[in-house]
């Protein structure tokens, strides 16, 4: 699954660990499940290497926000193209002052990637079947924007 960070196709260093296999990486800079994170939350934040979280639009977003500063990666993972609510969640965290990367996972398509960007996503996992080599020109396709955003929260009459 190629990985898109910041406009260009980048190499994942992250490792996806699961309850079973956790606790042998913990000095590694690791993705745990949003589940092992509400059970696990101080072995987690103490450990040695850098921390992101998975989660999906049924989970609380509360308990990341209360730790916003300790994580470095949220994956909001989008199950269909009809589920809106990681827009949402990434517009939350930005606007609660996450800087670390918010990436988009699952049913991510081209004529999304845009929109998603424009909520405070600069990370895209983009699912084989998907991919081409001109995705990258996705980004910048539409020049005016009416409505401000996590990129610009001017709208289009104060720009």
């Amino acid at each position: 699954m190629p990985l898109l960070i910041n406009h260009a196709v980048a190499e994942d260093s992250w490792l996806l660990v699961d309850v079973d296999n956790f606790s042998t990486h913990l000095n590694e800079d690791i993705v745990v499940p949003y589940e092992l994170f509400s059970e696990h939350t101080d072995a987690l934040l103490n450990a040695g290497g850098k921390l992101g979280v998975r989660i999906n639009g049924d989970q609380d977003l509360n308990l990341l926000l209360q730790n916003i500063d300790k994580l470095s990666l949220i994956a909001i993972e989008f199950p269909a193209f009809t589920d809106g609510r990681g827009f949402s969640f990434a517009r939350i965290l930005r606007r609660s002052g996450f800087t670390g990367q918010i990436r988009a996972e699952g049913d991510v398509t081209r004529d999304r990637l845009e929109y998603m960007e424009r909520c405070g996503f600069d990370a895209f996992a983009i699912p084989a079947d998907r991919y081409s080599d001109d995705i990258v020109t996705a980004f910048g396709e539409v020049p005016v924007r009416y409505q401000g955003s996590a990129d610009d929260e001017r709208p289009i009459f104060r720009q």
